[in-house]
């Protein structure tokens, strides 16, 4: 008996091996993704002004400085006004510009594809020096927030273009077809029954585009003039090594991420149900 328990014990192992390695892969995936916010969270709270360990006492006092700085107030300020347009703006464009790219037939339609999408491939800085020779000796534009919301609609627009593009294929016409059969305009059509479907690209376009912009320094740094946005902020932290302030500012900017993220789920799950 136990010659023949032995064997089948081994092909059990053998059976489970896979499993567990590719489980173990994915922990040690997951931890070498998340291990460093969490010790950057962890250190946020550390007393001492030196980033070693061992830690010292817990505090919340860099958090409390972050709230009397008046510099980065305004820096979030511009953040949140530059997010906010940019991400309305790239939204309505990249979802206008979908429908021709879906439902429409010309000549030299892939190449037209192609430059729509080109943004997306060419490197950030390459992107940011076209805009500042666009901006300033072209049109001849003072560098501000505005240049900077325009930039960032050409950078964040070809991201909302993929993914309402990507809904619209699969997207049944016959639906628009009966709407109209049955009296409705086109303006009905698209606002009760076309919206409504493609709702959910729609808003995760426009996440993806608030995730993009929010953060984005490159492009940011040649449009922005002598304006400030967050990432310029923490770019000027860095330069003289990183504290626990920027901890606390980096753990602030975690949550407020992760809150939007699991927000944007649960709409879209509510339009899926």
């Amino acid at each position: 008996m136990s010659g023949e328990g032995s064997p089948r014990r081994r092909r059990r192992w053998t059976r489970r091996m896979p499993r567990l390695l590719l489980t173990l892969y994915g922990l040690l995936g997951f931890a070498f993704l998340y291990l460093p916010i969490v010790v950057l969270v962890i250190f946020s709270f550390n007393s001492s002004a030196v980033i070693t360990f061992p830690l010292q006492h817990f505090t919340v006092s860099w958090y409390r400085e972050l709230r009397e700085d008046f510099v980065l107030l305004g820096a979030v300020r511009n953040s949140i006004l530059v997010t906010a347009v940019t991400t309305v703006g790239a939204t309505l464009v990249g979802t206008a510009a979908a429908f021709p790219l879906v439902r429409t037939g010309f000549r030299m339609k892939r190449t037209f594809n192609l430059f729509l999408l080109l943004p997306i491939v060419i490197p950030g800085i390459l992107t940011g020096i076209a805009l500042l020779i666009l901006f300033v000796p072209i049109l001849n534009l003072t560098l501000s927030l505005n240049t900077v919301i325009a930039g960032q609609i050409v950078l964040a627009g070809p991201f909302v273009v993929l993914v309402v593009a990507s809904r619209l294929y699969g997207f049944n016409q016959q639906l628009e077809a009966a709407a109209m059969d049955l009296g409705a305009t086109p303006w009905r059509t698209f606002w009760h029954v076309t919206f409504p479907l493609i709702l959910p690209g729609v808003l995760a376009g426009a996440l993806i585009a608030f995730t993009l912009t929010f953060d984005e320094f490159i492009v940011t740094f040649f449009t922005i003039g002598p304006d400030s946005t967050l990432p310029m902020y923490i770019w000027s932290l860095v330069k003289f090594g990183v504290t626990p302030k920027l901890n606390a500012l980096a753990s602030i900017i975690v949550v407020l991420t992760l809150g939007t993220l699991l927000t944007a789920n649960s709409l879209l799950r509510r339009r899926a149900g």
